[in-house]
Order: structure tokens, then sequence, then C-alpha cells
């Protein structure tokens, strides 16, 4: 099963399993629900940006619809390829994290939806430049540095510079009953 199908099953598993209807899933994910019946037919591959906004409305790990069982994918933005996002480790539900090496495009923009609550977010870069967004503050990160932030709260990461950026994020989910 490649990455697309992948993600069409999970994403058709995960809707099914609530009892939802394509309908309550859109209202859910703020994903138009046209969108994701052709996600679910395996007719169109979302952004990046789109699928978080699933794996948040759902409550799931991104990681959820890229780690199929065969081994670890990359999942990128189909309309640029501008970012690309590979797990580093599988999610651990012991240690409720995902780890993904992430790679910016020059001049690539990536807008995410706030995680769900409690979720802290960890960013180091390895190379290039890393222009992050928080809460309508824009820093700048250079290699070997890092930030930790709420993931929680609007973000946003960019490469204004000439070479691809590559950067680590850790993602860390609180537990359902820490989040409340």
């Amino acid at each position: 099963m490649d990455i697309t199908q992948h993600l069409a099953f999970t994403l058709k598993a995960l809707r099914q399993s609530r009892g939802w209807s394509l309908s309550k899933l859109a209202e859910e994910t703020s994903v138009s629900k046209a969108m994701l019946g052709q996600i679910e037919r395996n007719e169109s591959s979302p952004t990046v940006a789109t699928l978080w906004k699933i794996a948040t409305g759902l409550n799931v790990p991104f990681s959820t619809f890229i780690t199929p069982a065969s081994g670890p994918q990359a999942a990128f933005d189909p309309q640029q390829q501008a970012m690309v996002v590979k797990p580093l480790f599988p999610w651990d539900d012991a240690l409720r994290f995902d780890h993904f090496s992430i790679t910016l495009a020059p001049g690539a923009f990536s807008e995410s939806t706030p995680h769900e609550t409690g979720v802290i977010e960890h960013v180091v870069v390895i190379s290039g430049e890393l222009e992050l967004c928080v809460e309508g503050s824009w820093q700048t990160l250079l290699p070997d540095t890092g930030l930790r932030f709420a993931g929680d709260k609007p973000h946003a990461y960019r490469n204004s510079g000439a070479q691809t950026t590559h950067f680590h994020s850790l993602i860390h989910y609180p537990r359902q009953e820490d989040a409340k």
C-alpha cells in the first residue's frame, strides 16, 4: 500500500470508527467535505497543512497518516513539493510524541493549524535558516539552535533563504486527562 492509499484508508477508517459523516468530519477539521471525500477516494493528496488540520480535528498524531505498517514514508506538499515531512521515530503511545525531519524549499511557507490543547513543539534547525512565527511573532533560527513553544497556538514556518532548510520537529502530545 503506497502512502496515498494508506492515507485514504486511514482517514475513512478513523471517520467511520467515530460514526461521523463527511459533513461532521468537515466541521471538526475545517477541511471541506469535497476535499475530504476526494482524499478518502484516493483522488487527491492533501497539502501538509491540510493534513495537519485533519489530524488535529480527529485528535490523532500527524504520523498516523504518513506511517504505513510497511514502515516510515515521507509526506509532501503535492502542489509545490515545498515541504517534506519524514517521521524519524514512529508514534509512541507511552511517550506520546511524533519526531519528524522536515525540509523547506527556498521560498516555502507553511502555516500550521494549532494542535490540540497542551501540545508542546520542539524545533531544532539542522541546516539553513528557519523563520518561525509563534502567535504573530517571527524569530529566525540558525543551525544548531532551537525553540520550544506551545503547539496549540497559531504558528508558521518560512524559508526566505536561497538554500533548503532542514529542521527537526518533536511534537509532544499530552495525555487526554492532562489536557483538560
